[in-house]
């Protein structure tokens, strides 16, 4: 916990020095709307499957229509987006539920504004699992104990899904080592020893599979069949300031969100564009679902999961935070 305060705590100081004290978007407001011109927004991304929809959403006119440009940022991780977003460096980002749940629960003030990415309610056919190498004689999760897990950002939805996947097979759920590294990375740490196991959502899924590895657990899955793994924010400061370009973003976003969900060729073209998913692979994706909203339920028990497993004390407020 001290070192998930900590970090958090950094990230505030180096992003709100990135964001020249900028508490409201620096100039991406409803008075910089109002003129009739394009707002362009900032908006914190993780290089994966996950946030297709509003890459097609920019490329369908979707936020175009509705006078907004967006400038996709790519970072970790939501644990690094959500200081992001509280400092104003970016005026919306994408992140874990687990992270908002975390930041919500230390009162950083966070505001979900659009569902993000749900599980496929699938166990063994879900987009995100956990893998193994070729050879691995790891065949299920209950064997993670005292092995090392490669996961995106610690104190995440990868380790509290984990954890429950490890528990549901009757294992140590506290002795799994949790090793932080960007999902594009995971393939060749796993090929290579570095770690044992790996949080692997699409396109990485696709990749450690391709070179014989397999999926020994559905993690998402395990957690809740209809999981909403992850969802679009921004800070309740901005929201206060720009409740119509929220309105707008949020439109344009669920309008990207259905479209991805019924054209999954487009989708599985369009992540091409941002990341380095070779073509031969992109029929072997294994895509989400995409719903228009949260699934309050699950995120109810990944609340319950987190505060068993110490990220948070205090329960956070699921009606400050959702839409």
């Amino acid at each position: 916990m001290r070192r998930l305060f900590t970090g958090l705590a950094a990230g505030f100081l180096l992003l709100g020095t990135a964001a020249c004290g900028s508490s409201d978007g620096s100039g991406a407001s409803d008075a910089g709307a109002a003129s009739g011109g394009t707002t362009t927004l900032k908006v914190g991304v993780i290089p994966i499957l996950d946030v297709a929809p509003v890459y097609l959403g920019q490329k369908q006119g979707f936020y175009a229509k509705r006078g907004l440009k967006l400038q996709l940022i790519p970072a970790q991780g939501g644990a690094a987006i959500v200081p992001g977003v509280v400092s104003g460096q970016f005026q919306f980002g994408f992140s874990n539920t687990t992270s908002l749940l975390v930041a919500q629960s230390k009162k950083l003030p966070v505001k979900a504004v659009a569902n993000g990415v749900a599980s496929t309610a699938e166990d063994g056919a879900d987009f995100a699992g956990i893998t193994v190498k070729k050879g691995s004689p790891l065949t299920s999760p209950k064997q993670l104990a005292g092995k090392k897990v490669a996961v995106n950002t610690l104190n995440n939805i990868c380790d509290t899904s984990i954890r429950e996947s490890v528990r549901k097979d009757g294992g140590d759920a506290s002795k799994v080592e949790f090793v932080e590294m960007p999902f594009d990375q995971m393939p060749a740490a796993l090929a290579g020893g570095q770690v044992d196991a790996a949080c692997t959502p699409e396109p990485a899924l696709a990749t450690v599979k391709a070179a014989g590895g397999k999926s020994i657990a559905s993690n998402f899955f395990d957690v809740s069949p209809d999981l909403t793994v992850a969802m679009y924010f921004t800070s309740q400061q901005y929201a206060q300031k720009n409740p119509e370009l929220v309105k707008r973003f949020q439109e344009a976003t669920i309008e990207s969100l259905k479209y991805a969900d019924s054209h999954p060729d487009e989708v599985r073209e369009i992540l091409t564009t941002y990341t380095k998913i070779p073509d031969t692979l992109l029929g072997r994706l294994t895509l989400p679902r995409w719903p228009a909203e949260p699934d309050r339920a699950s995120i109810e028990r990944l609340a319950r999961l987190a505060q068993q497993d110490g990220l948070f004390k205090q329960s956070p407020d699921l009606d400050k935070l959702l839409p």
